[in-house]
């Protein structure tokens, strides 16, 4: 069973998975701090991929964020993850915007991944992310906000026991309309495709 996970991991998949949830894990503090939802003050400034970005200084925060990226690795590199979530909910639990990473990970594709190449398609996201705040809502106070990752099929039990204790099916609520799309940026770099956007609840959303 070891030598299976190594051999997945050493397979161009897996090194593109593990590529793109640290940038997820990186995309998504960035997210945390566009959003205000705390102080600047919890957050410090990095350099990743030649770009300054803001990384969660909270031990909480950034186990939070670390924890839940790094339990989709498994899941991610056997194609299993559409999309990953980050959801914004108001004082009454209701979902007000969700920033989606839409995940397309070839599973047919056997060459060499080129890191540089793949690096410099996810960069241009971490360039976008501040200037797309215009795009947001402003949040109320006593927001919340979450990590969800929605799956194209059920994992195997026995595929990650550590995952299994960090991921758990969620009663997260839905929007009954089709939401608004804004589309923020997308790249495709074999063997892996990635797109960002804002969802936001239609406009004839019934309100909670």
């Amino acid at each position: 069973m070891e030598r299976k996970d190594n051999n997945q991991a050493k397979a161009p998949q897996g090194e593109a998975a593990r590529i793109l949830t640290e940038f997820l894990e990186v995309a998504i503090s960035c997210i945390i701090f566009l959003k205000g939802v705390y102080p600047h003050g919890a957050f410090e400034r990095r350099r990743y991929m030649n770009v300054v970005v803001h990384r969660a200084r909270h031990p909480q925060l950034r186990d939070y964020i670390h924890s839940s990226v790094n339990g989709l690795l498994p899941f991610i590199q056997k194609g299993l993850v559409e999309r990953v979530v980050v959801i914004f909910f108001d004082n009454e639990d209701f979902p007000i915007e969700r920033f989606v990473f839409k995940v397309n990970l070839n599973l047919s594709y056997g060459s060499k991944v080129e890191q540089s190449d793949l690096e410099f398609s996810l960069r241009s996201f971490l360039i976008k992310l501040p200037v797309s705040e215009s795009l947001t809502k402003l949040l109320p106070r006593g927001c919340r906000w979450e990590i969800t990752a929605y799956f194209r099929a059920l994992p195997e039990a026995s595929t990650s026991k550590d995952s299994e204790l960090i991921w758990i099916p969620t009663d997260t609520k839905q929007w009954q309309q089709p939401p608004l799309i804004t589309p923020i940026k997308s790249m495709n770099s074999e063997p892996l495709g990635v797109q960002l956007y804002l969802e936001h609840p239609s406009l004839s959303e019934p309100k909670p």
